[in-house]
């Protein structure tokens, strides 16, 4: 019989250490700015030297963008659990539906949801926070795409329409994640409710004649 074994005493510790680190830096980029907060002012927040900072991250960056990977990872499970049958962009859009049913309880693990969900803003204002933002969503296509060419049996590097169902899953989700963030209600319920909005668009929008009489 498989046994799971719990992270020793010392894990733990680095673990919530890494934790708060994070939340201290969400803190302090929601309340003074990112380019106004320094690596010495999280570290202090959390009560370790700099040092310590860099043995978790590699900068700023990298704590910034920290409960978003959470997410992201969180989604990617989520696709990778949906049944074999379903047609790609169906399997991905029920994979954001359902994961928003459990992501409070991911993020909420390292952060609270109303600071990683006030971080967005941070990352949209931010032109350096935004670049590393759609760098790392670009990675995570490539990976989705690879995900959904090996379900449905395909080489992504011959066959182009994993790489294409992703692009087009990938703009619905970056437009509604801006439209979201620049808007007057910043809740989750809001940002599901605008997503599912556009997912439910995609299919008439590239087989339909827009025009009208």
């Amino acid at each position: 019989m498989n046994t799971v074994t719990a992270p020793g005493l010392r894990e733990r510790k680095k673990q919530r250490t890494r934790d708060a680190l994070v939340r201290a830096a969400l803190e302090l980029f929601t309340t003074q700015g990112y380019e106004q907060t320094t690596v010495d002012e999280i570290a202090a927040a959390v009560d370790v030297s700099q040092r310590t900072f860099f043995r978790y991250f590699a900068g700023k960056e990298d704590a910034a963008l920290a409960a978003q990977r959470l997410a992201v990872d969180h989604f990617v499970a989520a696709l990778s659990a949906r049944p074999a049958q379903e047609a790609p962009l169906e399997a991905l859009r029920r994979a954001v539906q359902d994961g928003w049913d459990t992501l409070h309880e991911v993020v909420e693990s390292v952060v609270p949801i109303e600071l990683y969900l006030r971080m967005y803003r941070v990352i949209e204002s931010t032109p350096v926070l935004l670049a590393a933002y759609l760098r790392s969503a670009t990675e995570t296509e490539e990976q989705i795409a690879r995900l959904i060419a090996e379900r449905e049996g395909l080489d992504v590097d011959t066959d182009p329409r994993p790489r294409v169902a992703v692009a087009v899953f990938g703009g619905v989700i970056r437009v509604t994640e801006r439209l979201w963030s620049a808007g007057d209600d910043f809740s989750m319920e809001a940002l599901r409710a605008l997503t599912s909005a556009y997912l439910d668009q995609v299919g008439p929008a590239l087989a339909a004649d827009w025009r009208t009489a």
